[in-house]
């Protein structure tokens, strides 16, 4: 069983966008931690399936993140169970959890990990169908921060794409949840900043449009280089 709070840099898929071959490759022979796949509630099972399949031919650890109880496949080594703690849809707060205990609480929970989400980049179409409210402040997001650590007692607060100056804040305000950060970065140097403030870097998007960039984010968040 792979250890989540070891993780310092994750690569996130999306099962609805093609990835060649020797792309996969080399983000699975990357030295990442591991693959995070992910995307929205409608995703098809066939392509996270598909995915899946592909990712096993190499080594790295898969996580898949269930934003739909429908979505749940076996096969993956553990699987993150997210709570918009940002939103005033109850379905995307406590929802999908109850949908995932009433379907799979049977399963072992060391394999399901929840995670308190707060979603600031309003663009992101998760952001929209989970209706986050992402116009927020650095006291807002501080606030989710304390939520997820002191009254929820979730393993991880997750967040999206914001300001450093913000990250840094959250950080020290977490003690025992582990901050997992998911951006598209653009440069070396700010994954190399934005690593040294968080527990876990997700790599997204730049691995679709910038994929020499994306590999040399690994030794940047691991060797700060």
């Amino acid at each position: 069983m792979y250890d989540y709070r070891e993780w310092k840099h994750l690569f996130k898929l999306d099962p609805t966008i093609e990835i060649d071959e020797d792309m996969l490759e080399s983000i699975c022979e990357s030295g990442t931690d591991a693959i995070f796949v992910s995307g929205t509630n409608e995703l098809a099972i066939d392509d996270i399936l598909m995915l899946l399949v592909r990712i096993r031919r190499y080594s790295v650890p898969c996580v898949l993140e269930v934003f739909n109880v429908e979505n749940y496949t076996p096969g993956y080594d553990s699987y993150f169970i997210p709570s918009v703690l940002n939103t005033k849809d109850a379905k995307w707060i406590t929802g999908v959890q109850h949908d995932v205990m009433m379907e799979y609480g049977h399963i072992s929970m060391d394999e399901i990990i929840g995670e308190g989400y707060c979603m600031v980049n309003e663009a992101a179409p998760m952001a929209k169908i989970a209706h986050a409210e992402c116009n927020i402040g650095e006291d807002d997001i501080v606030a989710y921060a304390r939520m997820a650590e002191k009254f929820a007692k979730l393993p991880i607060f997750h967040v999206t794409k914001t300001d450093v100056d913000i990250i840094k804040q959250v950080k020290e305000e977490l003690h025992d949840t582990k901050l997992f950060y998911t951006t598209a970065i653009q440069t070396i140097e700010e994954a190399r900043e934005i690593a040294s403030h968080v527990d876990t870097l997700v790599v997204e998007g730049t691995v679709y449009t910038d994929l020499k960039t994306a590999l040399a984010t690994v030794k940047a968040v691991k060797e700060g280089k």
